[in-house]
């Protein structure tokens, strides 16, 4: 039996490029069956793959009597010659017991492994597991990646055992005389995987005419392969049209949406968990994405994992937060204002009207300096501002002259306004006022001008933070 299930290991690790050999390896070790068979089957590989093995018992501290199963697996290290520490960790009462054990299992595995610089985390789900999970997944009426179930492997998290059945290891088990601790909650019928596995795989196996773990797990190896294949084109397709920036993401929306609905809605899930997102598309948030993607699309943001994205003409944003205001600043005259919130600086200087050329690049603006009265502000939008573009006759909505000039909704709040006596007198970019025009009798010019915080300025003084 062990040279059978150790070659299918072995194979298992080569198929899926687990292990290249030198690596430190993390055995999670719960004490029972599948993770005893784990340390044991790869305390058998360590010398021919050079690895240099450790294990670490979680205690989730959930029932009484629990602190025995980590002594059990700190005998077996001892025995195996593989050093098996134990954690106990704090596991949230909150929603489903069995996703937040997991969360905090992981996440000491994961800094356990940082502790130890190992590049893998071996976990031992196993064939039988994988079976279990389309089952829940089909349950749950999950598409395509669902029915995926388990990963071999995801980021540095390794199943060595995914294609061995459970009683195989169980009869390792025996033959090598190893004992392992049975969890009570593994038999527990509150939890969905427990009737799954103890009353609805039997109940279908006595009338399905084969292999039903086989069968199911053939389903998920299928499934896999669709969505490698997916997230494949969803990852050229999102490094084609992606434009990046410290905080956020913008995709422009029709080729987006042009896109298959399946390759459109794993762009935006990439695009998310570059930012930091780690949700698992349920079907929550499937429905969300398709929100995204229909017409016409959702005003607020959708968020997924929070992150935020959010539709505005012809763009899509993915942020992680909403891009902060732009808070009210005095303008020296002459000087500059830096505008960190937005990576600007804004420029004014007086310069002598004779010869001056008026600019037409959108980044500077001029006014008659004698003209234009009170002290200069650079601010953010506000509620109910109204503006008077310079040309015409009567004052508009500012919200309008920014949907107009397309400027993305989740820009709106950052465009550089200049008031003078509580009028704006220029959207930053975009719109010169009405107020104080320079004419054939102008004696002095106040120029403004917006340019980015790393560029030269004129040297003038007065910059202000």
């Amino acid at each position: 039996m062990t040279p059978d299930v150790l070659a299918l290991v072995q194979d298992t690790i080569r198929r899926h490029a687990m292990l290249a050999g030198g690596e430190t390896v993390l055995i999670a070790c719960s004490g029972g069956s599948d993770s005893t068979a784990l340390l044991y089957l790869l305390s058998r590989l360590g010398p021919a793959w050079g690895l240099r093995l450790h294990g670490l018992h979680v205690d989730h501290g959930l029932r009484e009597g629990s602190d025995h199963e980590a002594d059990v697996a700190q005998r077996l290290g001892e025995r195996l010659g593989i050093p098996v520490d134990a954690v106990r960790v704090a596991v949230s009462r909150r929603g489903s017991l069995e996703e937040a054990a997991r969360t905090a299992r992981y996440a000491a595995l994961e800094a356990h492994a940082e502790r130890l610089g190992a590049q893998r985390i071996a976990v031992g789900h196993t064939a039988d597991d994988q079976a279990e999970t389309v089952v829940m997944r089909l349950l749950e009426g999950a598409g395509v990646r669902g029915l995926a179930a388990i990963p071999p492997v995801r980021g540095r998290i390794i199943r060595p055992l995914i294609a061995v059945r459970r009683a195989a290891l169980v009869a390792l088990l025996e033959e090598a005389g190893l004992d392992w601790t049975e969890d009570p909650t593994n038999a527990d019928p509150k939890f969905v995987r427990n009737r799954i596995r103890h009353e609805l795989l039997p109940m279908l196996a006595a009338v399905h005419d084969g292999d039903l773990v086989t069968a199911l797990t053939h389903v998920a190896g299928r499934a896999r392969e669709v969505v490698e294949a997916l997230e494949r084109m969803a990852t050229l397709e999102l490094d084609r049209l992606v434009r990046e920036n410290a905080d956020a993401l913008t995709l422009p929306r029709e080729p987006l949406v042009a896109l298959p609905r399946p390759v459109a809605t794993e762009v935006l899930r990439q695009a998310a968990a570059r930012l930091g997102s780690r949700a698992a598309l349920r079907s929550w948030a499937h429905r969300a994405l398709a929100r995204v993607l229909a017409g016409p699309p959702p005003r607020r943001p959708v968020r997924v994992g929070g992150v935020a994205i959010e539709v505005s003409g012809s763009l899509v944003r993915i942020g992680r937060a909403t891009s902060p205001p732009l808070p009210g600043r005095p303008v020296p005259v002459p000087g500059t204002v830096a505008l960190p919130e937005v990576g600007l600086c804004l420029e004014a200087r007086l310069v002598p009207a004779t010869g001056y050329q008026v600019p037409r690049e959108p980044e500077r603006v001029a006014f008659d300096a004698e003209r234009l009265t009170g002290p200069l502000v650079v601010r953010g939008r506000g509620r109910g501002d109204r503006f008077q573009p310079f040309g015409s006759d009567r004052e508009r909505q500012l919200k309008t002259l920014l949907i107009d000039a397309r400027v993305p909704r989740w820009e709106r709040e950052r465009v550089p306004l200049v008031e003078a006596a509580g009028s704006i007198v220029w959207v930053g970019g975009l719109r010169r006022g009405a107020q104080a025009p320079i004419t054939a009798d102008s004696r002095q010019i106040l120029e403004l001008r917006l340019h980015p915080m790393d560029a030269p300025s004129t040297g003038l003084r007065g910059v202000q933070p």
